[in-house]
């Protein structure tokens, strides 16, 4: 299932029903990451930084252990009130079954705090590891990590948004949209890392990587 067209769609209902100064602050964030001359997100190729995060329940999940079992698809999402994001999980839930058939597994991380991550998996009905990086240090790690500027930070604050609250840190912090496939190994074998937050990794894509391995 191709999750262009939904993610198009979600962004032609932005643009119709957003305000001007919203949307105009948002594409010019964008802009300004695309024009940075930043290379967001490690390599393929790169070793993936080992990890030990909490999930929902408060587990401990560690990359490397899980990747004993198989590969990992491993995706960095803004957060449960992101629609872009929520339509991605979606897409990858309804992927998991075939994931798991090629002995891989799936594993997303936000900087939401562990309760809101409990509260996001249970309405999206996701089944796979939703693990909570609050503080930013993995997202820092593997470089999808950023602060927002003062336009973004005041935009949100005026919606009602406290992201550092959110997150439960003094940083107003988000990374960037991003897809690893990592091998057993623990190199990553496939990369997409994009500050377009309304473009993420195919799951077309996902399968013909994780077939390769």
């Amino acid at each position: 299932m191709a999750i262009k067209p939904l993610l198009d769609q979600a962004k032609e209902r932005f643009i119709a029903t957003a305000p001007e100064e919203v949307q105009s602050l948002v594409f010019r964030h964008i802009k300004e990451q695309q024009e940075s001359g930043i290379v967001f997100g490690l390599q393929e190729g790169d070793q993936a930084p080992n990890f030990t995060l909490a999930n929902p329940l408060g587990e401990h999940v560690n990359l490397y252990d899980e990747l004993a079992k198989g590969p990992v698809v491993l995706t960095f999402y803004r957060g449960s009130w992101c629609p872009f994001c929520n339509i991605q999980l979606r897409a990858y839930q309804q992927l998991l079954p075939e994931i798991e058939k090629l002995g891989g597994q799936l594993m997303a991380v936000s900087l939401q705090n562990p309760d809101n991550s409990l509260s996001h998996q249970e309405k999206e009905n996701l089944t796979f590891q939703v693990l909570s990086d609050s503080n930013g240090h993995v997202a820092d790690r593997y470089r999808v990590l950023y602060e927002l500027p003062d336009y973004l930070r005041n935009l949100y604050a005026k919606s009602g948004m406290d992201l550092a609250g959110f997150h439960q840190t003094d940083r107003w912090i988000l990374p960037i949209t991003a897809t690893f496939i990592v091998d057993k190994e623990g190199s990553i074998r496939r990369a997409h890392a994009n500050p377009d937050l309304m473009k993420r990794m195919e799951p077309q894509d996902i399968m013909d990587q994780l077939k390769k391995l």
